[in-house]
Formats: structure tokens, C-alpha cells, sequence
């Protein structure tokens, strides 16, 4: 990927991150954005630190002036080949909780900020006939539970709109795809469950707290959360040209998760 420039949103930290470092590290000119510049130069110079090519790009894409800001500072560079929609938020609502405020918010942080990118980024593929599109969206998109509602409904219109995209690139040169990760392993959900651990004994050790919380909140056939790289590589495989042929699609990392033939 040594001739393309990638544009991962939501990338000082977790998923993002790797998947950053994942395209670095097969030759990607990476843009990191984050809303917060020293997280996002955080990411940035530890790929420089390894031989790779990274830069930043800071906003908020809840809104058009962020979207703006971040698609100069991302096309500054040159034009953007691959983008990585990865940008949003789980804030933890049920059903008595979650406002139609909160709903209004979740949809607009993630799912329109996507959109908002797509238009910014997309047309410029359009002049070079080759281009990746891919939303990070999840299993719950597929097998929503009670919990986050909110959430859970932005995820399946992440991966409706892809399908939708996909139809509209026809002939292009440009895929549009979806990775629905499973539970996957980034601080933040270490840091919960470990919270979580004592009241609900699932006992001390990581190896102990990782194997009953996944039994007891998102059992899948592996036994065990996923791992940040383990989505990277699937992200990897559809921005690369062993892709070409798989568009309109969504690439499950889930460990079996979700159980049902989609």
C-alpha cells in the first residue's frame, strides 16, 4: 500500500489506532484523526517511531465545521484513497435512560459523521477510478439486545448505508464495505469489566475476568474477546487489491458471536 493515503477517523485510540498502524505498517500514508491533538500526535509519532508515515487531522465530526476542517487537513496531503470510518460512541443508556435527545446525539455522532466524511472524501476517488470505503459497525447491527438502544440502532444504519453506498459506486473503481467486530479488547472495556469483576465474581486474574465475562455478557464460539489487530487485518484485507471483487459486504470478527447465517 505503499502508494496510498488512508484516512482512519476515530484513530487516537483503540480500534482506530491499530488499524492505523496496521496500514502504516504495510505502507500507507496514514492521517490520524482524533478530536484531541496530543492523543492524535500520540498515534502519529508512535508510527513514525516505526519507519511509518502518519499525520493528523483534529475536529469533531458531529458537526459540518469539524467534518470540514478535518477533510482539509486529511487532503492537504494529497487525496485520500482509503477511509476508515471508525469515529463514534457507546455511551451506556437503556431504554428508561436513553432520551430523544440521546438518540438525536448517537445518530448524529455515528452514523451522520460517516456520512459527512463519505461526502467530503468520496468525490476525490471519483477522479482516480480506485477507492475503499469501510465503516466499522459491529454484531449488535445484527442481533441488537435490550441495552443501548440508542447505540445499537446506529449500527445497523452504518451498515444499511453501506449496502446503500456500495449500489451508488457502481462501475467506479470505489467498494464500500462494513467490519462488524464482536467484544474486543481495548482499555476502555478491560478497565469496565475489571470494575464489573468483584460483584459479579468472576474472579482476579485478566484470564479469569476475560473468560466469565464473556460467558455471562457475549458468548461466542472462541471463548474469548477479540483483540484489536484481529480487526486491523480484516480491515487490511478489504482495503487491498486481493478486495477488489467484494463490495456492498460485511466482514463478521466476532468469534461466532452472532448466530445466524447473514
Amino acid at each position: 500500500m505503499t502508494d496510498k493515503r488512508a484516512l482512519i477517523t476515530g484513530a487516537s485510540s483503540g480500534l482506530g489506532a491499530a488499524i492505523a498502524k496496521a496500514l502504516a505498517a504495510e505502507g500507507a500514508d496514514v492521517v490520524v484523526h482524533g478530536r484531541d491533538r496530543a492523543r492524535a500526535e500520540a498515534v502519529a509519532e508512535s508510527i513514525r517511531a516505526t519507519g511509518g508515515s502518519a499525520h493528523i487531522a483534529v475536529g469533531d465530526l458531529a458537526d459540518d465545521a469539524g467534518a470540514d476542517a478535518v477533510a482539509e487537513a486529511a487532503l492537504a496531503g494529497g487525496p485520500i484513497d482509503i477511509l476508515v470510518n471508525n469515529a463514534g460512541s457507546y455511551p451506556h443508556r437503556s431504554w428508561k435512560e436513553a432520551t430523544a435527545a440521546d438518540w438525536s446525539r448517537a445518530y448524529e455522532v455515528n452514523v451522520v459523521s460517516g456520512v459527512r466524511m463519505i461526502l467530503r472524501i468520496v468525490p476525490r476517488m471519483h477522479e482516480r477510478g480506485w477507492g475503499r470505503v469501510i465503516q466499522i459497525g459491529g454484531g449488535l447491527a445484527l442481533q441488537p439486545g435490550a441495552d443501548l438502544p440508542h447505540y445499537t440502532a446506529t449500527l445497523a444504519a452504518r451498515h444499511n448505508l453501506t449496502v446503500s453506498l456500495s449500489r451508488e459506486l457502481k462501475g467506479t473503481g470505489i467498494t464500500a464495505n462494513t467490519v462488524a467486530p464482536g467484544a474486543i479488547l481495548v482499555d476502555t472495556v478491560q478497565q469496565f469489566l475489571t470494575g464489573l469483576a468483584p460483584a459479579r465474581g468472576w474472579g482476579e486474574t485478566w484470564a479469569e475476568i476475560e473468560r466469565n465475562a464473556i460467558e455471562e455478557l457475549v458468548p461466542n464460539d472462541v471463548g474469548r474477546m477479540g483483540r484489536p489487530e484481529e480487526i486491523a487485518a480484516a480491515v487490511l484485507y478489504l482495503s487491498g487489491p486481493l478486495a477488489d471483487y467484494v463490495t456492498g459486504t460485511t466482514l463478521r470478527v466476532d468469534g461466532g458471536t452472532v448466530r445466524g447465517v447473514h
